[in-house]
């Protein structure tokens, strides 16, 4: 399988620019130059290239959404902040291959018209921030960045902003609020960013590992990144692996690979004398899965909506046969409910709500009804937010009752968790 996004991974030092430019790095320039922005679009939409921070909606076609009149300055920006619970693949792309991803920052600003580039990096990251920044300086000086990059008459410039450690501002139109100086409490969409976002102006956010893909695209061609994965989810994806497994860690697969045959032969299966009980497929928000349905999803979006989950950011948390699932959905209660920007009553009162009654269940002083009235708090929860962080729990809380329920009912009646 040729590696799209990790091939550089155990090139030493593929961070610093002249190793970088040895492996490939910025041929891609190349070809951009003799194009025109649309026909840019056009051949990432033909890719099936889909977003990979978790919603999974087409590059190309949200590109495309920019208006063509030109009246306003338009704006790109780098979703880093990668604070999905179970979700690491960016932060080793900006570790380890930083320069990938300003080369394909200055594909996408080309292809929408940007002058101006924003990379959002997580406040919590340290080695990532002082790598990408690095790297951008590095661009600037070879002149990828700058005015009239390989004297093409494009110019760009491209800053790195780092967060204060705030999970709501991975939410795009947050992002853009905390850029602009303000709270991080995301908009009310319509108007989509792509008409109205940094600054009031066309704006398009895209994640780490979307933007890292098109240097390949762009050099292998369109048809050539459809022929990996499925028809539908096309190309290759990272998922990130934690939890008992022999070998955690960061692997980029094709796109349909399932998931049984990846967590074995990838991470390498259990550790021993542990048994397999339960996968949180795509970071911590996703629905889980149980040990006979691993068995039957592949990693694409539409196997995984088959099973009534989702591939999210990738986040492959593994939950062995001897972890209590009563205490998982209590740490995910306690971090949504921190994490809630307070905005929203459903999200603020609902979060917290249904963090309490978790921990009261997981503490064995849970009372008659709490099961039913986490699943009535997580309904009332879903759908009536600005953004999604209330479903973020909503669904996993829906999930892990419904699949796992006489776990939660053994904590009402034994007064304690089975587990110990």
């Amino acid at each position: 399988m040729d590696y799209v996004l990790t091939k550089n991974f155990n090139v030493p030092e593929a961070y610093r620019i002249d190793v970088y430019e040895r492996t490939g790095g910025y041929q891609s320039l190349k070809r951009l130059f003799t194009m025109k922005p649309v026909d840019v679009i056009e051949e990432v939409k033909s890719s099936g290239l889909r977003g990979r921070g978790g919603a999974g909606f087409s590059a190309g076609l949200k590109w495309s959404f920019i208006p063509k009149d030109g009246k306003k300055n338009v704006y790109l920006c780098v979703n880093a902040d990668e604070s999905e619970p179970g979700t690491f693949k960016d932060r080793s792309l900006l570790e380890l291959d930083p320069h990938r991803l300003v080369e394909g920052v200055i594909i996408a600003a080309y292809a929408i018209g940007a002058k101006t580039a924003y990379i959002y990096i997580r406040g919590e990251f340290d080695l990532p921030h002082t790598r990408i920044k690095a790297a951008v300086a590095e661009a600037y000086q070879k002149g990828y960045l700058g005015e009239s990059i390989l004297q093409s008459g494009f110019g760009l410039n491209l800053y790195v902003h780092r967060g204060a450690g705030a999970y709501i501002c991975g939410e795009e139109t947050g992002l853009i609020e905390s850029l602009e100086g303000k709270r991080g409490y995301p908009r009310i969409k319509p108007p989509f960013p792509a008409i109205q976002g940094l600054f009031q102006s066309p704006t398009i956010v895209n994640n780490v590992e979307t933007l890292s893909v098109l240097p390949y695209i762009l050099m292998v061609g369109a048809n050539a990144y459809r022929a990996i994965g499925t028809e539908k989810s096309t190309g290759t994806k990272l998922f990130s692996v934690s939890g008992p497994v022999q070998r955690p860690g960061v692997y980029e697969v094709p796109m349909g690979t399932p998931l049984r045959h990846f967590l074995q032969e990838q991470a390498g299966g259990m550790l021993p004398g542990k048994v397999l009980k339960a996968v949180i497929p795509g970071g911590s928000s996703m629905p889980v899965l149980n040990a006979q349905e691993v068995e039957e999803v592949n990693l694409d979006y539409e196997s995984m909506a088959s099973k009534g989950s989702m591939l999210g950011s990738g986040g492959v948390i593994v939950i062995p046969e001897d972890y209590c699932m009563v205490k998982a959905l209590a740490n995910l209660g306690r971090f949504y409910a921190h994490e809630s920007c307070g905005q929203c009553s459903p999200c603020r009162e609902g979060t917290g709500w249904a963090a309490k009654v978790l921990a009261r269940l997981e503490a064995g002083k849970g009372e008659a009804g709490d099961i039913d009235l986490l699943l009535d708090i997580g309904r009332k929860m879903t759908g009536a937010t600005i953004c999604v962080l209330a479903d973020s729990l909503a669904m996993p809380m829906a999930s892990f009752i419904k699949k796992f329920r006489p776990e939660f009912e053994e904590h009402l009646t034994l007064k304690k968790c089975p587990k110990g």
